[in-house]
């Protein structure tokens, strides 16, 4: 069953997590586990490093991973990359874990599950743990919106805000960077996401020239200008440093102004016609 905390965030239980069966243990050697594919969690060899390896030398891996025999030989570990780090630092040659014969869209839902919840992840880490989930429970059969808020409850987050983070795995791993280091903001980043290959790899090279944070205001600007083919490096250096607005398009429909002119006018007739009485009008003739 799962388990809340302060009514928010849903926390699966550990036998939630091996899927209620037999957990018998297995000892496999450290040398037999395998990274999980595309793990986006970082294992750093931080602090809190230090203090698991200093509590697995006093008691021991109270917490058995999970992993999967791989086709390759040896084990993907499903959950426990920290702890694997962890014992290899201890010394230990072999790491406790559950063995299970979880499918790839089973394994990917509970590797981004038992790590998803941590309170150090990085936007990038969980912008691409969301997309795996997401794309593995699209591949069940969920429907997508369904998907979103299943995905956001687990988490405690909203359908909107996974959706959002799910945008953000679109960037190039260096502009995730910048989002990581708050140089672009979760909403500007949303934005930028729908650019080109090329506009980002523009983009990076800007940004790694300036050293700015890029506004929504900013993003928005980027954004119209690739959706109308007319993006480029020095638009993206003159709208970072605020010399460029997008230009006003408006476009006056024929028949709204059919009964003003005759059949026969011509189009730059009526442009100059109708700037001839805006001028006349802005200047407050008659």
């Amino acid at each position: 069953m799962s388990r809340s905390i302060a009514g928010k965030i849903k926390i699966n239980s550990f036998t939630d997590l091996v899927g209620g069966e037999e957990t018998g243990i297995s000892e496999i050697p450290i040398k037999d586990l395998y990274e999980f594919e595309g793990h986006p969690f970082r294992v750093l060899d931080d602090e809190k490093m230090d203090e698991t390896v200093e509590s697995i030398k006093t008691y021991g891996v109270l917490m058995p991973g999970i992993v999967r025999p791989r086709n390759e030989g040896g084990y993907e570990i499903i959950s426990g990359h920290r702890r694997r780090r962890a014992c290899e630092k201890a010394g230990l040659e072999t790491m406790p874990v559950i063995i299970r014969n979880y499918s790839d869209d089973e394994a990917t839902v509970v590797m981004v599950d038992s790590n998803i919840q941590r309170e150090d992840i990085l936007p990038s880490e969980k912008a691409k743990a969301y997309k795996m989930k997401y794309d593995a429970m699209k591949h069940q059969g969920a429907e997508g919106g369904n998907s979103l808020n299943n995905i956001g409850e687990a988490a405690g987050e909203s359908g909107k805000t996974v959706w959002r983070y799910i945008c953000l795995a679109r960037l190039s791993d260096v502009l995730l960077e910048f989002v990581d280091d708050k140089k672009i903001p979760l909403r500007s980043g949303v934005e930028l996401s729908y650019l080109k290959e090329k506009e980002q790899e523009w983009l990076e090279a800007v940004l790694k020239e300036k050293e700015c944070i890029v506004s929504i205001a900013q993003a928005e600007k980027i954004r119209a200008y690739s959706e109308d083919k007319e993006l480029n490096k020095t638009l993206i250096r003159e709208i970072l440093s605020g010399d460029k607005d997008k230009p006003r398009n408006f476009i006056i429909r024929s028949e709204r102004i059919a009964d003003y002119f005759p059949e026969n006018t011509s189009a730059d007739e009526i442009e100059e016609t109708i700037i001839s009485l805006l001028e006349k009008w802005k200047k407050g003739g008659d």
